[in-house]
């Protein structure tokens, strides 16, 4: 892989317009600020996709709302959000998304070696049925495009046509997401703790 880019200059909150101020204090001084991921540097500014957003401030207003939404008031099991999310950055190579929502996923409670399997693009052995349907719905999306009632299915057992509404959005929020990453080549921050991602 060639060295990173990032084509989108981060922006220092002094030079923020204010649209973007305001964005800014949504992601850098909500829940995302106390989580185990960095969202800004030493020097306050956005990291990752949270940078490229505000280069659109008013439609990465609604994309962090709908982020937030997604990741704290949303209805999913923290573990089964996790690895829906983790599948979709395997799925994208996106070095950000690994590095942010694998540290995540380990604070609620999945294991190293379930996040290998994710990574290698398998479904981890042991995991419940709901965690199963949920990855069985996530990989449909990603590769096939199609979802049988083979998938659909045990997704609406274990998590009802809400919880189907809502894995779909995740998916698609981190695939967006991480479009936006790749199109400005943004990867993971260079941190001491990026072991294991």
């Amino acid at each position: 892989m060639s060295e990173r880019r990032d084509r989108l200059p981060l922006l220092a909150p002094e030079q923020l317009e204010a649209g973007q101020r305001d964005l800014h204090e949504a992601i850098a001084g909500g829940p995302r600020a106390n989580g185990p991921f960095s969202v800004t540097d030493d020097q306050g500014r956005l990291l990752g996709p949270f940078n490229a957003l505000l280069y659109a401030p008013d439609v990465g207003a609604s994309v962090q709302r709908l982020g937030a939404a997604l990741r704290f008031g949303g209805t999913l099991e923290p573990r089964v959000r996790e690895l829906v999310i983790c599948t979709v950055a395997a799925h994208w190579n996106s070095e950000y998304e690994w590095y942010a929502h694998s540290r995540v996923a380990r604070t609620v409670g999945v294991s190293e070696a379930e996040l290998a399997s994710v990574r290698d693009g398998d479904v981890p052995a042991g995991l419940s049925g709901a965690e199963v349907a949920a990855l069985g719905l996530a990989t449909a999306l990603l590769r096939d495009r199609v979802v049988g009632d083979d998938v659909y299915e045990p997704v609406v057992e274990h998590h009802g046509r809400s919880g189907l509404v809502e894995i779909c959005t995740v998916v698609g929020y981190y695939q967006l997401l991480a479009g936006v990453l790749a199109a400005a080549d943004i990867g993971a921050p260079a941190v001491e703790d990026r072991e294991g991602s």
